[in-house]
């Protein structure tokens, strides 16, 4: 792949896939216990871990390059997260990341950049909290936006099915080059690339949305789905795996509908998984139809949800989604 983002895409696969295997070390000692307490510590921990190794190959290889992340370390500098710390020490040092408490404070910290510039990245370490919780779908989330666009977008999925595989999937995306999988945790086969569904007809759609109806209006995208006559099940999960579940043609729409009016979707939320459908054939707008603007910061602040789709039912899923609009 001849592309002018060459250095760019390997240390990000590089970080993403040190950070997927921190993060399957911690969601493999869940327990059943620490479920029914509703302790979130080990998400936590893994949150950090996977910033700090990603930041950290970053920082060195592309130190002018803010990153904008979904983590500080202010948390970890206080006597109360000093636990926390020792826990995510350790886990570096497991995970090819050596270093002190003021090493891998700086690491979580070069993640917290929150103002535009020119060139960046945004990481989400975890995305789908719950899911990584209940030992289910979630994502690591990379990506590199120049002058307002997405170049390069990688997704660590450790719980996706790779096809012919076991579970794990690495996917990534740059501009103008397609949209590739790859087995996450075995890098010595080959990668492939991924197409989104040829499905042009509404009742045969498969719709896919969040599993945690906070995050999307599950009874706006139920109307939406009920005048696009679909007679399917909507495929619900965590985390941005639900791009990758359209990229690769398992599910034809996503819907992330607002569940609130003025609520402001974060960037690391969709950037990485964005290109892979862009990429993949598919297309993504917010719920008007516009293009999401990356140029605001950290939020999405010129638009109003997402849709993403195969690109065939674009135009049918925005009017549906419209006429279906809650008032107020």
């Amino acid at each position: 792949m001849n592309h002018g983002f060459r250095r760019e895409l390997e240390a990000g696969l590089q970080a993403v896939r040190q950070a997927a295997l921190l993060c399957r070390q911690v969601q493999s000692g869940i327990t059943t216990e620490s479920l029914a307490k509703r302790d979130n510590s080990p998400v936590t921990v893994a949150d950090y871990g996977s910033q700090a190794v990603i930041c950290r190959l970053l920082a060195a290889e592309f130190p002018q390059d803010p990153v904008i992340g979904e983590e500080g370390a202010a948390e970890l500098r206080t006597s109360e997260g000093a636990a926390f710390l020792q826990q995510v020490l350790n886990l570096c040092a497991q995970h090819g990341a050596p270093g002190t408490p003021d090493d891998v404070c700086g690491w979580v910290d070069h993640g917290g950049a929150s103002q535009y510039s020119a060139r960046f990245w945004t990481l989400d370490p975890i995305d789908g909290t719950k899911g990584f919780l209940r030992k289910e779908q979630y994502a690591i989330s990379l990506a590199l936006i120049v002058n307002g666009q997405i170049e390069l977008g990688i997704l660590g999925c450790p719980n996706m099915e790779f096809p012919g595989g076991g579970p794990g999937v690495l996917a990534w995306a740059v501009r103008g080059y397609g949209a590739w999988q790859q087995p996450l945790f075995d890098g010595s086969l080959p990668a492939v690339a991924v197409r989104t569904s040829v499905t042009s007809e509404p009742a045969e759609l498969v719709l896919c949305e969040s599993v945690e109806s906070g995050h999307s209006a599950h009874d706006w995208s139920g109307l939406t789905a009920g005048e696009l006559a679909v007679r399917k099940t909507p495929l619900r999960m965590d985390s941005q795996c639900k791009y990758l579940a359209v990229a690769r043609g398992e599910a034809d729409v996503y819907l992330r509908l607002p569940t609130k009016k003025g609520y402001q979707e974060k960037i690391w939320d969709h950037a990485g998984g964005v290109l892979l459908v862009l990429e993949a054939g598919g297309q993504v707008t917010d719920i008007s139809g516009r293009l999401l603007d990356f140029r605001q910061g950290s939020t999405l602040a010129l638009n109003e949800g997402v849709v993403a789709t195969n690109g065939r039912v674009h135009p049918v899923v925005l009017r549906a989604i419209e006429r279906n609009r809650p008032p107020g």
